[in-house]
């Protein structure tokens, strides 16, 4: 008997566990780890497998574990995860740029001979194995979204890549209970991608990469390293960043995770322009005649609003600014991260680009105070090496090595975009790449169109019309002489037979550009311009 009667109890002590597990689901073993209070997606706190799969069902680790995705919305998964409830945004997260690197890799291309434009439908997802392929499987693809969430570094938030969308609705700081998923997207979540290139985040927040170089001045007291090793100089930051303004309260929904698979580049997707805030004449939409897509962001405006309540749109795709507040006495923006808000400066009808002969001029061609700029570059490509390959995600043959030099972060030149406006740029590259597939090097000298995020007060009228590096002609010494300007180089002549830092020339000679239909001044723009008669200076 009592043996028979200890059988029976032990069975159901092992049923009742058995029954608890199954319907404790994944917390009767992972605690404490449910979400917390606040998380928005709290109600789902018995159902982990909506967004990490797996079986919840299974009354084994292996089997409950099986098909279970640790980090759910990258893009194999996303249509099982966070696409289930957030359908509209997973496929132009796919297809976006952020995902596809589609202006990276055509251009890569494009600087590598490969195609004859700098734009076409690569993808970094779909990389094959040429020279330019091959850099970017090194060297450049871990960034995209497409990239499983791992890091680069040991340390957060520069090193972290990939993700999907995790890449930037999980927040970098968390302890053991579960991450909290936000749709306040901080500024760290943008640094470990973009600070590189054009390093729009470390320009910002006034951070200036330098080479070692730097550490030979009689003061570097302003130097310093960033998490990753990568020494910067302390510059002044941008005045919107000075302003507690994080990228979010600029950039918006649509031109972040809005339909981007028709744009080649990163700058024709952005939604936000300087004027949609400081001089925006677009018509209003009340709160009424809130565009349906956006309907969730009506629940974030930030102050009182009825349904008659004005609401700012920007020029490019008419998107509210539901953060900016439109008041008689003046418009406020209501910072999304750290709360409060600022009133928000109207252009001056006598500002100067306002003007005529201005009318060409953009914002950041004046208001930019200084921008990253490399003048000298040399790739070369060891076949006997190995390195780490972002598409294959192993080591493999093959390594690229690259050394630079020239390295300044002041006023860049100006130029001509496709759109025909000023704007600045900086050297997309000036290089020498080497590979033995081919006979000799390849000498590449070109610039890219860029915002560079460094806003502040504008440029005099001497700073550009009589600058010869605003001008593009690089550093050296413009003069007037026997009725004509001249302007000697400060530096050697490359093999292209343009100054080392050159973006034209006074006799028509020009770098390529990184866009169709971008350009440097042609010799009639650089005359007018620097016909321009200054304050307290002879006409010429």
């Amino acid at each position: 008997m009592t043996g028979s009667l200890g059988r029976v109890f032990a069975g159901g002590v092992l049923w009742f566990l058995l029954a608890a597990h199954a319907s404790a689901d994944c917390l009767s073993c992972h605690q404490p780890h449910g979400p917390v209070a606040g998380d928005p997606h709290a109600f789902l706190e018995d159902r982990c497998s909506s967004c990490h799969l797996g079986d919840p069902d299974a009354l084994e680790a292996v089997s409950a574990h099986t098909g279970m995705v640790v980090s759910p919305g990258q893009s194999a998964d996303l249509d099982a995860t966070c696409g289930v409830c957030h359908s509209a945004h997973a496929d132009t997260v796919r297809s976006g740029l952020m995902h596809t690197g589609r202006g990276m890799t055509n251009v890569t291309r494009f600087t590598f001979g490969e195609q004859a434009t700098p734009e076409g439908h690569g993808d970094l997802s779909e990389l094959g194995h040429s020279p330019a392929d091959s850099l970017l499987r090194k060297l450049c693809a871990s960034c995209h979204l497409g990239q499983p969430l791992h890091q680069i570094e040991t340390v957060q938030p520069i090193g972290k890549r990939g993700g999907g969308c995790l890449a930037c609705h999980l927040p970098h700081v968390y302890g053991p209970d579960h991450p909290v998923l936000t749709a306040k997207v901080g500024d760290e979540q943008c640094v470990g991608c973009h600070s590189r290139s054009g390093r729009v985040a470390l320009n910002y927040a006034g951070l200036a990469e330098v080479d070692d170089t730097a550490l030979r001045r009689p003061d570097t007291s302003r130097l310093g390293y960033l998490e990753d090793g990568r020494l910067i100089d302390r510059h002044a930051p941008d005045v919107h960043h000075r302003a507690g303004l994080g990228c979010v309260d600029c950039h918006t929904i649509r031109d972040l995770m809005g339909p981007t698979d028709a744009f080649m580049h990163g700058s024709d997707a952005v939604d936000i322009q300087c004027r949609d805030c400081h001089a925006n004449t677009q018509p209003r939409v009340r709160l009424a005649d809130w565009p349906g897509d956006l309907l969730p962001l009506k629940s974030r405006i930030p102050f009182a609003a009825d349904d008659d309540q004005p609401f700012l749109v920007t020029q490019r795709r008419g998107t509210p600014l539901w953060h900016v507040e439109v008041l008689p006495e003046g418009n406020r923006l209501h910072r999304k991260l750290q709360g409060g808000s600022v009133a928000i400066p109207p252009i001056d009808d006598d500002h100067q680009s306002e003007q005529g002969a201005h009318e060409r001029v953009t914002c950041s061609a004046c208001h930019s105070q200084w921008a990253p700029q490399c003048y000298g570059c040399h790739m070369s490509y060891d076949p006997e090496g190995r390195q780490w390959d972002h598409v294959e995600r192993e080591i493999t043959p093959g390594y690229w090595q690259e050394a630079r030099w020239g390295v300044r972060n002041d006023r860049p030149p100006l130029g001509v975009n496709r759109h025909d406006r000023i704007v600045p740029f900086i050297p997309g590259m000036i290089r020498t790449i080497e590979h033995p597939d081919w006979d000799e090097p390849k000498f590449r000298r070109l610039f890219a169109p860029v915002s560079p995020h460094t806003t502040g007060p504008g440029l005099t009228c001497a700073q550009c019309h009589r600058s010869p590096t605003a001008l593009g002609l690089g550093e050296g010494l413009l003069s007037w002489r026997d009725g004509a300007w001249n302007f000697e180089s400060a530096h050697p002549v490359q093999v292209d037979g343009m100054p080392e830092d050159s973006f034209v020339t006074l006799d028509g000679r020009q770098a390529e550009t990184t866009r169709l239909g971008a350009r440097g001044f042609n010799p009639g723009e650089l005359r007018r311009i620097l016909g321009a008669t200054l304050s307290g200076e002879p006409g010429r």
